[in-house]
């Protein structure tokens, strides 16, 4: 090891926020509570100093609806700074006075992440800088204009309300507006409006119960930003501009994305997509008896299903062939009953619209999202499928009975004894019940409609009672090998009226008493084959997801059509998912490598910690640090074995160009050394052009011509990860 001596400095890395000051809110949050009658006065009183109010939304419809509800619909609309969101202005009883509301909004996020400069720029610097490189929030250019609107209208008032949706990026979009209105009026009070659905019960619910923004909420937000840029900017530049050297004929004009979300669900279709391909058909051989009594044929199944020995099967087979006598052993009659579906959660629901409406995921947000604006759904994205104690069912079932279609079975449910009686799930995010529609309507678009009656359907069902029936079962024995059938009779269809996404096939069998026998119709040896895997649906795709916990049910259907506009999948004639040559090969690639980056656990481990964030039993930073510095691991060895890469894509894109070795360490990623001490851009490792020496270069050559030359007496130089102890500033690498 060589030391190297001069003067570095650090990457400092950190989130920075517009210059904005530290965050102090005012509002009813019991571990804040006022002590003495003091405080609790001057609280009283500054609330009674609240004469102008300004409300954010996150949408345009949004602020529309929540105005509208508040105002009795006499709310006065004027021009914001931006022509899609719009101010609305009128009075309301808050704070226990009279007070102006002004309702505006934001369209998603306000602020945006990006490093600082250079590091923008794709060639500034190594890739693996990118996890040190200094970041910082801006606002888009798009956004500017309503960032405007916000400046300008809360210089007017005394308080501020946030009416962002309620989850983890609504809170954090709730920070952003917060931070601009905070850096024009530092002494602003702050308070959060908590809301499931923009109806008026909700709606002024939510006024009367006005709380404080969760910090914890949003900082779980800014910790999968910050990480989410790191590592996808460093994966796709290294990706991207190695591949495209190296096979300039397929990939010279594509984006080779790299996503801590979307390799992992690569990683499902790649899965499933090898385990077809080496599926290896096996020969089974069954016996199977029929009896026909009457018009009806009942098929009595073997005990042992299926033997993949043909001989063994055969003796048994011709046991029974020699005394084919049946004995009835036993007839059990049982009710049996076929539970409704558990009421609706996000991933319920993006399943659901997949498999009976063929809606994608990404579609079916987007409509769901719709809705819930317009006031006709509750929150569309939720965990809980369990309905709180005190949420009243039966006023929401009520208004179903106006219904040509399905009127009648809202009747039923409200008649039945108990009134709407939902089937309970186990999950709940303590934020928004299951989605539920609430308030009827007749004069939606087609495919607005054609959703929302699938929704209806199924919250009608969920409250009517399960479906019932009697099952027997008969069990025979022939020659000691043991045989079965079942029948079904279906006493009560109940939900099955309602829902014609379901169904319970009944089978008729003839009545068998105990001990009686019979002559079987037939004995028959028949053999099949053993059948592969199905390729994924996007129904099983969401459920992969959430089963290993990659993403959130806010984002699953982002992260898929991200890996479908990348190419890295496709889809066939009946919308399953099939790999591309490039998802193959990257997959194969980084398996190759011996890190299993298409597998779920690193993520899952961050959406872990990414929870406890939100919940305030983790620290930021620290969640933060850690993962920065296991994905910089996995990064350093991934392009230290960037050939393998290679080898996995040449097997589906042709062969691998060909580079001259006086070109190769172009593409090498050369890690820094140290800071220049002229320039201050890092110094690394290069070889020379002639003979295998290395030398220590500036990478702002030829702007920046330091070097550092080494004498002849060294053999070989390298950088390892230990920190020289004596060079300041450090880090100096050895």
């Amino acid at each position: 090891m060589v030391h190297l001596l001069g003067r570095s400095s650090i990457l400092r890395s950190g989130l920075f926020r517009l210059s904005i000051q530290p965050r102090f809110f005012c509002a009813a949050q019991r571990s804040r509570c006022p002590d003495t009658t003091q405080e609790t006065n001057m609280i009283r009183s500054s609330r009674t100093q609240i004469k102008r109010v300004l409300c954010v939304a996150e949408k345009n419809d949004a602020a529309k609806g929540i105005s509208e509800i508040m105002s009795s619909g006499r709310a006065r609309r004027r021009e914001g700074m931006s022509k899609f969101n719009k101010i609305y202005e009128y009075e309301y009883f808050l704070f226990g006075q009279n007070v102006t509301v002004t309702m505006t909004s934001v369209s998603g996020h306000l602020l945006a992440l990006e490093f600082k400069a250079p590091f923008q720029k794709w060639h500034s610097c190594n890739p693996v800088m990118l996890f040190d490189a200094e970041v910082e929030k801006y606002c888009p250019d798009n956004m500017i204009p309503i960032k405007r609107t916000l400046e300008k209208e809360v210089r007017q008032c005394q308080a501020l309300v946030i009416w962002t949706d309620c989850d983890r990026e609504g809170e954090n979009i709730g920070f952003e507006a917060i931070d601009v209105c905070k850096a024009v009026k530092p002494n602003l009070q702050v308070f959060r409006a908590k809301f499931s659905e923009i109806t008026p019960a909700s709606i002024r619910r939510a006024c009367e119960t006005l709380t404080e923004p969760d910090a914890n909420i949003s900082d779980a937000v800014d910790v999968r930003q910050e990480l989410d840029l790191r590592i996808g900017a460093s994966f796709t530049r290294f990706q991207t501009l190695r591949l495209q050297k190296i096979f300039p004929e397929s990939l010279a004009n594509q984006l080779v994305s790299y996503g801590s979300c979307q390799f992992p669900t690569l990683g499902f279709v790649v899965e499933r997509f090898k385990a077809i391909k080496a599926f290896i058909p096996e020969t089974f051989y069954k016996i199977k008896v029929l009896h026909t009594l009457e018009d009806d044929t009942v098929e009595f199944s073997w005990k042992r299903n299926r033997l993949f020995n043909h001989t063994c099967c055969l003796v048994l087979y011709q046991i029974c062939m020699e005394d084919p006598i049946a004995t009835v052993t036993s007839v059990t009659s049982k009710p049996k009953s076929k539970w409704r579906p558990l009421p609706l959660d996000t991933v319920e629901l993006e399943k659901l619209a997949s498999r009976k409406l063929r809606i994608n995921a990404k579609e079916t947000m987007k409509i769901a999202e719709k809705l819930y604006t317009q006031g006709f759904i509750s929150y569309p994205r939720t965990e809980t499928n369990i309905f709180p104690a005190n949420l009243v069912l039966a006023p929401l079932v009520e208004q179903q009975t106006h219904s040509s279609t399905w009127g009648t079975f809202a009747q039923r449910v409200l008649d039945q004894p108990g009134g709407p009686n939902p089937r309970q799930g186990k999950k709940s995010d303590q934020a928004h019940p299951p989605i539920h529609p609430t308030k009827y309507t007749s004069s939606l678009q087609v495919v607005d409609k054609f959703f929302m009656n699938g929704k209806h359907h199924y919250f009608n069902f969920n409250c009517l009672l399960p479906l019932q029936g009697n099952e027997t079962v008969v069990d025979i024995d022939i020659a000691q090998e043991k045989f079965s059938t079942s029948g079904l009779m279906i006493i009560a269809r109940n939900y099955l009226d309602v829902y014609p996404y379901d169904k319970w096939n009944a089978k008729v069998i003839p009545v068998y008493e105990e001990d009686s026998q019979f002559q079987p119709s037939a004995i028959e040896m028949v053999d099949g084959q053993t059948s592969p895997p199905q390729l994924l649906t996007e129904a099983d795709l969401i459920s992969l997801m959430e089963k290993h916990g990659i993403g959130t049910d806010a984002t699953h259907a982002e992260h898929i059509e991200t890996i479908k506009s990348r190419m890295y999948v496709g889809l066939t004639a009946d919308q399953r998912f099939l790999p591309g040559e490039l998802g193959m090969g990257l997959v194969e690639g980084y398996n190759s490598m011996g890190y299993e980056m298409s597998k779920p656990n690193l993520r899952s481990e961050l959406e872990a910690d990414l929870k406890l964030v939100s919940e305030g039993r983790k620290d930021k930073r620290g969640v933060l640090q850690h993962h920065i510095q296991k994905y910089k691991t996995v990064f350093i060895e991934s392009v230290r074995k960037a050939k393998k890469l290679d080898e996995a894509l040449s097997a589906y894109l042709g062969a691998a160009l060909e580079i001259p070795e006086a070109q190769q360490q172009d593409l090498e990623m050369l890690l820094p050394v140290r800071k220049c001490p002229n320039c201050g851009r890092d110094m690394v490792l290069k070889r020379k052009r002639e003979g295998s020496s290395k030398f220590l270069t500036c990478v702002g050559y030829p702007a920046c011509k330091t070097a550092v030359w080494f004498p002849d007496m060294v053999l070989d130089v390298s950088r390892d990860e230990s920190i020289c102890p004596t060079c300041q500033p450090s880090p100096v690498h050895m």
